[in-house]
Protein backbone atom coordinates (compact mmCIF):
# COMPACT_ATOMS: atom_id res chain seq x y z
CA UNK A 1 0.00 0.00 0.00
CA UNK A 2 2.84 2.39 0.79
CA UNK A 3 4.35 1.67 -2.62
CA UNK A 4 1.02 2.47 -4.29
CA UNK A 5 0.61 5.76 -2.41
CA UNK A 6 4.20 6.72 -3.14
CA UNK A 7 3.92 6.01 -6.85
CA UNK A 8 0.61 7.87 -7.21
CA UNK A 9 2.04 10.86 -5.32
CA UNK A 10 5.12 10.85 -7.55
CA UNK A 11 2.99 10.65 -10.68
CA UNK A 12 0.81 13.56 -9.55
CA UNK A 13 3.76 15.97 -9.33
CA UNK A 14 3.83 16.87 -13.05
CA UNK A 15 0.01 17.06 -13.09
CA UNK A 16 -0.02 19.56 -10.20
CA UNK A 17 2.70 21.67 -11.84
CA UNK A 18 0.84 21.63 -15.15
CA UNK A 19 -2.49 22.55 -13.54
CA UNK A 20 -0.90 25.58 -11.92
CA UNK A 21 0.11 26.85 -15.38
CA UNK A 22 -3.24 26.36 -17.11
CA UNK A 23 -5.61 29.23 -17.83
CA UNK A 24 -9.29 29.72 -17.04
CA UNK A 25 -10.24 28.61 -20.57
CA UNK A 26 -9.50 24.95 -19.84
CA UNK A 27 -12.44 22.58 -20.17
CA UNK A 28 -13.45 19.60 -18.02
CA UNK A 29 -15.08 16.35 -19.15
CA UNK A 30 -15.51 12.66 -18.47
CA UNK A 31 -14.64 9.47 -20.35
CA UNK A 32 -16.59 6.24 -19.87
CA UNK A 33 -15.54 3.07 -21.69
CA UNK A 34 -16.50 -0.59 -21.91
CA UNK A 35 -14.05 -3.07 -23.41
CA UNK A 36 -14.20 -6.76 -24.27
CA UNK A 37 -11.10 -8.82 -25.08
CA UNK A 38 -11.10 -12.30 -26.59
CA UNK A 39 -7.82 -14.20 -26.65
CA UNK A 40 -7.76 -16.52 -29.66
CA UNK A 41 -4.41 -18.13 -28.84
CA UNK A 42 -1.11 -17.22 -27.19
CA UNK A 43 -0.33 -14.58 -29.84
CA UNK A 44 -3.61 -13.44 -31.34
CA UNK A 45 -6.47 -11.51 -29.65
CA UNK A 46 -9.53 -9.43 -30.61
CA UNK A 47 -10.57 -6.25 -28.80
CA UNK A 48 -13.99 -4.53 -28.95
CA UNK A 49 -14.48 -1.17 -27.21
CA UNK A 50 -17.32 1.35 -26.80
CA UNK A 51 -16.80 4.83 -25.35
CA UNK A 52 -18.68 7.99 -24.41
CA UNK A 53 -17.08 11.40 -23.73
CA UNK A 54 -18.44 14.66 -22.35
CA UNK A 55 -17.19 18.26 -22.53
CA UNK A 56 -18.21 21.81 -21.50
CA UNK A 57 -17.77 20.92 -17.80
CA UNK A 58 -19.75 17.67 -18.31
CA UNK A 59 -22.77 19.59 -19.67
CA UNK A 60 -22.48 18.30 -23.24
CA UNK A 61 -22.02 14.83 -24.71
CA UNK A 62 -18.94 15.19 -26.90
CA UNK A 63 -19.00 11.89 -28.77
CA UNK A 64 -19.90 8.22 -28.89
CA UNK A 65 -17.57 5.67 -30.43
CA UNK A 66 -17.21 1.95 -31.09
CA UNK A 67 -14.03 0.24 -32.24
CA UNK A 68 -12.61 -3.12 -33.19
CA UNK A 69 -8.90 -4.01 -33.13
CA UNK A 70 -6.76 -7.09 -33.77
CA UNK A 71 -3.56 -7.69 -31.79
CA UNK A 72 -0.72 -10.04 -32.64
CA UNK A 73 2.43 -10.72 -30.62
CA UNK A 74 5.42 -10.78 -32.93
CA UNK A 75 7.69 -11.47 -29.96
CA UNK A 76 7.28 -11.63 -26.22
CA UNK A 77 8.12 -7.93 -25.96
CA UNK A 78 6.72 -6.69 -29.29
CA UNK A 79 3.09 -6.45 -30.42
CA UNK A 80 1.45 -5.21 -33.63
CA UNK A 81 -2.17 -4.01 -33.81
CA UNK A 82 -4.64 -2.79 -36.41
CA UNK A 83 -8.08 -1.34 -35.81
CA UNK A 84 -11.11 0.66 -36.94
CA UNK A 85 -13.24 3.07 -34.88
CA UNK A 86 -16.61 4.58 -35.76
CA UNK A 87 -17.02 8.04 -34.21
CA UNK A 88 -20.30 9.92 -33.79
CA UNK A 89 -19.36 13.50 -32.84
CA UNK A 90 -21.23 16.47 -31.44
CA UNK A 91 -19.60 19.16 -33.59
CA UNK A 92 -19.36 22.88 -32.95
CA UNK A 93 -17.85 24.50 -36.06
CA UNK A 94 -17.04 28.21 -35.71
CA UNK A 95 -15.76 30.42 -38.53
CA UNK A 96 -13.88 33.68 -37.93
CA UNK A 97 -13.64 36.98 -39.81
CA UNK A 98 -10.61 37.36 -42.11
CA UNK A 99 -8.99 40.41 -43.70
CA UNK A 100 -10.93 40.07 -46.96
CA UNK A 101 -14.39 40.11 -45.36
CA UNK A 102 -16.52 43.15 -46.15
CA UNK A 103 -17.38 43.91 -42.53
CA UNK A 104 -13.67 43.90 -41.65
CA UNK A 105 -12.86 46.36 -44.46
CA UNK A 106 -15.63 48.66 -43.25
CA UNK A 107 -14.29 48.52 -39.71
CA UNK A 108 -17.49 46.98 -38.34
CA UNK A 109 -15.73 43.90 -36.91
CA UNK A 110 -12.13 42.92 -36.23
CA UNK A 111 -10.07 40.13 -37.80
CA UNK A 112 -10.39 36.99 -35.68
CA UNK A 113 -13.84 37.78 -34.31
CA UNK A 114 -16.30 34.83 -34.43
CA UNK A 115 -18.41 34.93 -37.58
CA UNK A 116 -20.79 31.98 -37.79
CA UNK A 117 -21.39 28.78 -35.86
CA UNK A 118 -22.91 25.41 -36.77
CA UNK A 119 -23.74 22.65 -34.30
CA UNK A 120 -24.56 19.16 -35.55
CA UNK A 121 -23.94 15.46 -35.02
CA UNK A 122 -21.65 13.91 -37.63
CA UNK A 123 -19.62 10.77 -38.21
CA UNK A 124 -15.92 10.08 -38.64
CA UNK A 125 -14.12 6.90 -39.68
CA UNK A 126 -10.78 6.16 -38.03
CA UNK A 127 -8.17 3.55 -38.96
CA UNK A 128 -4.95 2.83 -37.10
CA UNK A 129 -1.87 0.60 -37.10
CA UNK A 130 0.27 0.32 -33.96
CA UNK A 131 3.56 -1.19 -32.90
CA UNK A 132 4.15 -1.57 -29.15
CA UNK A 133 7.40 -2.55 -27.48
CA UNK A 134 7.67 -3.29 -23.76
CA UNK A 135 10.44 -3.86 -21.22
CA UNK A 136 10.06 -5.38 -17.73
CA UNK A 137 12.33 -4.90 -14.76
CA UNK A 138 10.93 -6.59 -11.69
CA UNK A 139 7.46 -5.22 -11.03
CA UNK A 140 8.00 -2.20 -13.29
CA UNK A 141 7.01 -2.34 -16.96
CA UNK A 142 7.83 0.33 -19.53
CA UNK A 143 6.18 0.42 -22.95
CA UNK A 144 6.43 2.56 -26.05
CA UNK A 145 3.60 2.59 -28.58
CA UNK A 146 3.91 4.16 -32.02
CA UNK A 147 0.56 4.53 -33.78
CA UNK A 148 -0.28 5.82 -37.24
CA UNK A 149 -3.86 7.06 -37.29
CA UNK A 150 -5.97 8.15 -40.25
CA UNK A 151 -9.35 9.81 -39.71
CA UNK A 152 -11.84 10.68 -42.45
CA UNK A 153 -14.72 13.10 -41.93
CA UNK A 154 -17.35 12.76 -44.74
CA UNK A 155 -18.95 15.80 -46.37
CA UNK A 156 -21.84 17.26 -44.39
CA UNK A 157 -24.44 19.94 -45.18
CA UNK A 158 -26.10 22.06 -42.48
CA UNK A 159 -29.39 23.87 -43.12
CA UNK A 160 -28.24 27.10 -41.49
CA UNK A 161 -25.66 28.65 -39.17
CA UNK A 162 -25.85 31.11 -36.31
CA UNK A 163 -24.55 34.60 -37.17
CA UNK A 164 -22.80 36.29 -34.25
CA UNK A 165 -23.12 39.73 -35.88
CA UNK A 166 -26.84 39.46 -36.67
CA UNK A 167 -27.58 37.39 -33.55
CA UNK A 168 -29.84 35.19 -35.64
CA UNK A 169 -29.79 32.17 -37.96
CA UNK A 170 -28.65 32.99 -41.50
CA UNK A 171 -31.14 30.63 -43.19
CA UNK A 172 -28.53 29.45 -45.72
CA UNK A 173 -27.18 25.96 -46.39
CA UNK A 174 -23.47 25.45 -45.85
CA UNK A 175 -21.37 22.49 -46.97
CA UNK A 176 -18.46 21.21 -44.91
CA UNK A 177 -16.28 19.29 -47.34
CA UNK A 178 -14.96 15.82 -46.62
CA UNK A 179 -11.54 15.81 -45.00
CA UNK A 180 -8.90 13.21 -44.16
CA UNK A 181 -6.09 13.56 -41.65
CA UNK A 182 -3.08 11.43 -40.67
CA UNK A 183 -1.54 11.66 -37.20
CA UNK A 184 1.43 9.94 -35.58
CA UNK A 185 0.73 9.17 -31.92
CA UNK A 186 3.67 8.26 -29.65
CA UNK A 187 2.89 7.03 -26.13
CA UNK A 188 5.38 6.25 -23.37
CA UNK A 189 3.85 4.43 -20.40
CA UNK A 190 5.07 3.07 -17.07
CA UNK A 191 3.08 0.72 -14.84
CA UNK A 192 3.97 -0.89 -11.52
CA UNK A 193 2.46 -4.21 -10.48
CA UNK A 194 2.04 -4.67 -6.73
CA UNK A 195 1.88 -8.38 -6.00
CA UNK A 196 0.03 -8.01 -2.68
CA UNK A 197 -2.46 -5.45 -4.03
CA UNK A 198 -5.02 -5.88 -6.85
CA UNK A 199 -4.55 -2.38 -8.32
CA UNK A 200 -1.89 -1.63 -10.94
CA UNK A 201 -0.99 2.10 -11.07
CA UNK A 202 0.34 3.62 -14.29
CA UNK A 203 1.32 6.93 -15.87
CA UNK A 204 1.76 7.87 -19.53
CA UNK A 205 2.63 10.74 -21.86
CA UNK A 206 1.36 10.74 -25.45
CA UNK A 207 2.15 13.18 -28.26
CA UNK A 208 0.10 13.83 -31.42
CA UNK A 209 2.08 14.88 -34.50
CA UNK A 210 0.77 15.90 -37.93
CA UNK A 211 3.86 17.49 -39.51
CA UNK A 212 4.09 19.45 -36.26
CA UNK A 213 3.26 18.82 -32.60
CA UNK A 214 -0.48 19.33 -32.15
CA UNK A 215 -1.18 18.18 -28.60
CA UNK A 216 0.22 16.32 -25.61
CA UNK A 217 -1.84 14.01 -23.41
CA UNK A 218 -0.84 13.23 -19.80
CA UNK A 219 -2.57 10.36 -17.98
CA UNK A 220 -2.26 8.84 -14.51
CA UNK A 221 -4.49 6.10 -13.14
CA UNK A 222 -4.84 2.57 -11.86
CA UNK A 223 -6.49 -0.67 -13.04
CA UNK A 224 -8.21 -2.75 -10.36
CA UNK A 225 -8.33 -6.48 -11.07
CA UNK A 226 -11.56 -7.87 -9.64
CA UNK A 227 -10.83 -11.39 -10.87
CA UNK A 228 -9.22 -13.08 -13.89
CA UNK A 229 -11.96 -11.85 -16.24
CA UNK A 230 -12.92 -8.40 -14.92
CA UNK A 231 -10.88 -5.20 -14.53
CA UNK A 232 -12.04 -1.72 -13.47
CA UNK A 233 -9.93 1.34 -14.25
CA UNK A 234 -9.92 4.91 -12.97
CA UNK A 235 -7.74 7.69 -14.41
CA UNK A 236 -7.12 11.41 -14.65
CA UNK A 237 -6.05 12.97 -17.98
CA UNK A 238 -4.88 16.39 -19.02
CA UNK A 239 -4.71 17.22 -22.71
CA UNK A 240 -2.66 20.26 -23.68
CA UNK A 241 -3.36 21.55 -27.18
CA UNK A 242 -0.36 23.07 -28.97
CA UNK A 243 -1.66 23.66 -32.50
CA UNK A 244 -4.96 22.11 -33.56
CA UNK A 245 -7.07 23.17 -36.57
CA UNK A 246 -10.25 22.01 -34.79
CA UNK A 247 -9.86 24.77 -32.14
CA UNK A 248 -10.04 22.15 -29.40
CA UNK A 249 -9.43 23.58 -25.88
CA UNK A 250 -7.12 22.20 -23.23
CA UNK A 251 -9.10 19.67 -21.22
CA UNK A 252 -9.04 17.93 -17.86
CA UNK A 253 -10.85 14.57 -17.84
CA UNK A 254 -11.77 11.91 -15.32
CA UNK A 255 -12.18 8.45 -16.83
CA UNK A 256 -13.79 5.21 -15.73
CA UNK A 257 -13.28 1.98 -17.66
CA UNK A 258 -14.49 -1.60 -17.40
CA UNK A 259 -12.75 -4.48 -19.18
CA UNK A 260 -14.01 -8.04 -19.60
CA UNK A 261 -11.74 -10.86 -20.78
CA UNK A 262 -13.40 -13.83 -22.46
Amino acid sequence: MRKLIGLLALGMIPMVCLAQNTDDGDDFGTILSLEGVKKIDKKFSVDLEAEMRTRDDVKTVDRWSAGLSLDYKLMKWLKISAGYTFLYDNNERISYYEEGDGKVKKGIVEVGSPKKCAQYWGVRHRFNVSLTGSYKSGDLELSLRERWQYTYRPEYTVDQRWSYYDEDWDGEEHVYKGKGKSVLRSRLQAEYKIRTFPATPYASVETFNAWELEKVRYTIGADWKINKQNVVGLFYRYQHVKNDSENEPNRHSIGLSYKVKF
